[in-house]
C-alpha cells in the first residue's frame, strides 16, 4: 500500500498541464527520431538533453520530456523496420523478420498497429515491474559498503559488452578510455590537478553532457555524412499504409505471446549488459520454438512474430530502469544517458534516491505510464504522418541534428571550448564506430569513474590497505561471480546468438525476394 500511495503522489506531480504537454511533445519527437534509420533512442535523448537544460526545465519536467522521447523512439524505430526492412536500431532487427513480410502482404498499417499495441503492453507491464522491484532492490543495496560498491561498478563494466558485443576486448578498451577521461580534473581527496596540462577549462573535468552529445549525436552526423545514405525515400513512397486496425481475432491470437515475452524482456532489461536487443531476440526465438516448431509461419508475416520482439524489446527498456534507479547502474545505452542527466542535475541514482528524492523517482515512474498511454493513442491514428519522416533526405536531417547539438551545448555555458570539445568527442565517436568499438562503455566510464575511485579509496582506508576487503563479504563474492560470468558469457554465446539472428534475417529476406 505504501508503494501505491507513493505512486499516486508521483501522478499528482506528473499530471500538470506543463508536464503533460512535455510528455506529448517528447512522444511525438521521439517517434520521429526513432523512425529515422540509424538514430535510435540513445541519439534522440542525447540530442535533447542540452535543449532541456537551455529551456530552464526543472528535474521532473526534464525527466518526463526525455523519458517520453525514449519510449517514443522505441516505437518509431519499428516504422522503418516494418515498411522498409531497415531496423531503426539493433533491437528492431527481429521485428523485420515478420513485420516486413506482413507489410508486403498488404497489411503494413495492421503491422504497425500491432507493433504499437505490443509496445504498450510490454512497456506498461514492465513499468509495474519497476514499481514493485526497484524498492526491493534498494533494500539490498543499502547493505552495500565501499568495497561492495566498487565491485558493483566492476560488474557493470564487465557485463557492459553484452551478448551482442562484437568484441569484449574492445568493450574493455572503451571502458579504459572512459575511466581515463573521468580522471581529468581535480582529485576528489587532495584537490590536486590531474591531466589538465595547465588548461583552466579542464580543472572541473570533462562535462558529461558535452561528451554524451558529441559521442552519440554528432558522431552519427559524421557517420551519415560518410555513408551518404539516401536509399530510403523511393521505397517509402511506394508503400501504402492501408487498413490500420487489425481484426480482433488477430489481436486475440497474440495475447498469449504478449504474456510470455513480457517476462523474458523484463528479465533481460534488469540484467546489466543484456538490454533490449537480447530481449527482442530471445522473445522471438523462444516464441517461435513454442508456437511454430515446424517453421511454417514465422518469417512469413505471422502477427505473433511482430508482437514477440516488440513486447520483449519494450519490456527490456522498462526493466533497464530498475538497476539505474535503485543501484545507479544503467542497464542500457539510453539509461546511461539518463544517468548523465540525473548527475548533471546533482541527483545521484542509487538506494538513497528513493529516500532523498522520492518526488523525482515516483513522478518519473508515473510519467512512464502517461507516455505509454499517449503513444498508444497518438501513434495509431498518426502513423501515416510518421511514415512521412522516411521521405526526409539525410542531407537535410543531419545538418538539423548538428545545429541542435551545437546550439544546445553552447546555450548551456556560452563557451566555444565546450563546442570544440563536443566536436572532438564527435570525431572520436565516429572513429570508434568505424573500428566497431562500443560507445556506451566510454560514457559509463566517464559517469562512474570518479565514484569508483572514491569507493576504492574508502575501502582501502577502512581495511588499512588490505585488498582482501574486496572479497571480504558474501555480497562482494556474489558480485564478483556475476561480473566474471557476465564477461565470459558473451565470449561463449555471443557469436552463436549473432549468427542465429543473421541467419534468420537472411532466410526471411531470401524468402521475401522470391
Amino acid at each position: 500500500m505504501e508503494t501505491l500511495s507513493l505512486l499516486a503522489g508521483g501522478f499528482a506531480l506528473a499530471l500538470t498541464a506543463q508536464n503533460l504537454m512535455l510528455a506529448l511533445i517528447g512522444c511525438f519527437i521521439g517517434t520521429i527520431v526513432g523512425a529515422l534509420p540509424g538514430l535510435g533512442p540513445s541519439n534522440g535523448v542525447a540530442i535533447l538533453i542540452p535543449i532541456a537544460f537551455s529551456l530552464g526545465l526543472g528535474p521532473i519536467p526534464s525527466l518526463i520530456l526525455l523519458c517520453s522521447v525514449y519510449y517514443g523512439a522505441l516505437y518509431g524505430s519499428r516504422i522503418s523496420a516494418i515498411l522498409l526492412n531497415i531496423p531503426g536500431d539493433d533491437a528492431a532487427m527481429m521485428t523485420c523478420l515478420d513485420g516486413h513480410p506482413m507489410a508486403q502482404k498488404g497489411m503494413p498499417g495492421q503491422a504497425l498497429t500491432l507493433s504499437a499495441i505490443a509496445s504498450f503492453v510490454g512497456a506498461f507491464i514492465a513499468t509495474w515491474g519497476l514499481v514493485f522491484l526497484a524498492p526491493q532492490l534498494v533494500k539490498i543495496a543499502l547493505l552495500f559498503g565501499p568495497a561492495e560498491y566498487f565491485v558493483l561498478y566492476v560488474m557493470a563494466f564487465a557485463t557492459l559488452g553484452g551478448i551482442m558485443s562484437n568484441n569484449q576486448g574492445k568493450a574493455l578498451f572503451a571502458v579504459a578510455v572512459g575511466l581515463a577521461i573521468a580522471m581529468v580534473g581535480s582529485d576528489s581527496q587532495t584537490g590536486s590537478q590531474r591531466f589538465t596540462f595547465g588548461q583552466i577549462y579542464l580543472f572541473d573535468g570533462v562535462s558529461f553532457l558535452v561528451a554524451v552529445v558529441g559521442l552519440f549525436a554528432l558522431s552519427e552526423v559524421f557517420y551519415f555524412l560518410e555513408q551518404h545514405s539516401t536509399g530510403a525515400q523511393t521505397t517509402a513512397k511506394k508503400m501504402k499504409i492501408g487498413k490500420l486496425l487489425p481484426k480482433w481475432s488477430m489481436i486475440k491470437s497474440t495475447i498469449p505471446t504478449m504474456g510470455r515475452t513480457t517476462a523474458i524482456g523484463f528479465i533481460c532489461g534488469v540484467l546489466p549488459g543484456s538490454g533490449a536487443t537480447l530481449g527482442s531476440f530471445l522473445s522471438y526465438s523462444l516464441e517461435k520454438a513454442t508456437v511454430d516448431r515446424d517453421g511454417k509461419t514465422f518469417g512469413t508475416g505471422d502477427p505473433r512474430g511482430v508482437v514477440a520482439p516488440e513486447v520483449g524489446n519494450n519490456a527490456a527498456a522498462g526493466g533497464s530502469l530498475v538497476p539505474m534507479l535503485s543501484l545507479g547502474i544503467p542497464g542500457s545505452g539510453t539509461t546511461a544517458i539518463l544517468l548523465a542527466l540525473l548527475l548533471q542535475l546533482n541527483i545521484t541514482p542509487g538506494p538513497l534516491l528513493f529516500s532523498k528524492n522520492p518526488d523525482i523517482v515516483w513522478s518519473l515512474i508515473a510519467s512512464l505510464f502517461i507516455a505509454n498511454v499517449m503513444l498508444l493513442v497518438m501513434n495509431v491514428p498518426l502513423v501515416g504522418i510518421f511514415t512521412r519522416v522516411l521521405l526526409v533526405p539525410t542531407r537535410i536531417m543531419m545538418p538539423i541534428v548538428a545545429m541542435i547539438s551545437v546550439v544546445g551545448v553552447y546555450s548551456l555555458s556560452g563557451s566555444t571550448v565546450d563546442v570544440m570539445t563536443m566536436v572532438g568527442f564527435g570525431l572520436l565517436g565516429w572513429l570508434f564506430r568505424k573500428l566497431y568499438v562500443p560507445i556506451v562503455p566510454i560514457i559509463l566510464g566517464i559517469l562512474l569513474g570518479n565514484e569508483m575511485e572514491v569507493n576504492l579509496r574508502r575501502a582501502m582506508t577502512i581495511s588499512d590497505g588490505e585488498w582482501s576487503i574486496l572479497v571480504g563479504s558474501p555480497l562482494a563474492i556474489i558480485l564478483w561471480a556475476i561480473a566474471i560470468t557476465g564477461f565470459l558469457l558473451p565470449v561463449i554465446l555471443g557469436r552463436r546468438v549473432k549468427k542465429r539472428m543473421a541467419a534468420e534475417l537472411n532466410e526471411t529476406n531470401a524468402a521475401s525476394d522470391k
